[in-house]
Formats: structure tokens, C-alpha cells, sequence
């Protein structure tokens, strides 16, 4: 439904806005701090997201779009993990929900290790 589509758009937009609106703040440390909160505020937020639609059929397909795809997505994709993670665990699939977890953080690192290689015989 091309009508999704502009719920996520709308919604990616307002979280890519509030996460840059956050990465402002005057907090500059070695520890990465701003990223931190906004992965576990990211986090915070589509576990309410989740827990609120779980028990309500009156929640509309397309706020969910807008919130939990758009929102989220554009604010932090970690959000999303923490949220497969979580639901992986919770359904007592614990082997497969570590080995997501673990394949996920090991793969985007090689990820980043390689996209920076690239960068550089690109140079």
C-alpha cells in the first residue's frame, strides 16, 4: 500500500530528527554516551509501542507504521533489535535469540571494518 509507505516516511523523518536534535547536546565523552541514550530510549520506546498494540485491536496498522518502523526506525535500528532479541528470548528461543544477538553485533563490526576498507582504496 504506497499510503504505508509516507506513515514511515513521516515517521523516519521524525526520529532521524530527534536523534540528530539529541546528538546536540553538550555531552562529549570518550564513553559514547548521546548514542547510548538514544539506543535505550530507542529501546524504551518501541517496547511501549509493542506492549501497548499487543493488547489493543483499537490501535490503527497505520500508527504502528508510523511509530514502530517510522519513529524507531529513523532514530535508532537498534530499537528494532533490542525488540527481535527480546521477543526471541521471551518465546524461549534462547539459542536462537544469543546467536542473533551475537551474529548480529560481530557481523555489523566486520560490517563497518569493511565498509572503511572500501572507503579507503576508494580514496
Amino acid at each position: 500500500m504506497p499510503v504505508n509507505f509516507i506513515f514511515v516516511a513521516l515517521g523516519g523523518a521524525a526520529g532521524a530528527m530527534g536523534r540528530y536534535a539529541l546528538s546536540l547536546l553538550p555531552a562529549r565523552t570518550e564513553f559514547p554516551v548521546l548514542t547510548f541514550i538514544t539506543n535505550i530510549l530507542g529501546a524504551l520506546l518501541i517496547g511501549f509501542i509493542a506492549g501497548l498494540t499487543e493488547s489493543r485491536d483499537s490501535v490503527s496498522p497505520r500508527a504502528v507504521l508510523f511509530w514502530k518502523t517510522g519513529v524507531c526506525g529513523g532514530f535508532t535500528t537498534f530499537s528494532t533489535f533490542s525488540l527481535e532479541s527480546y521477543t526471541l528470548l521471551q518465546n524461549r528461543k534462547y539459542l536462537l535469540g544469543s546467536g542473533y544477538m551475537l551474529l548480529s553485533v560481530v557481523c555489523c563490526l566486520i560490517g563497518v571494518l569493511c565498509g572503511r576498507r572500501l572507503a579507503m582504496a576508494v580514496r
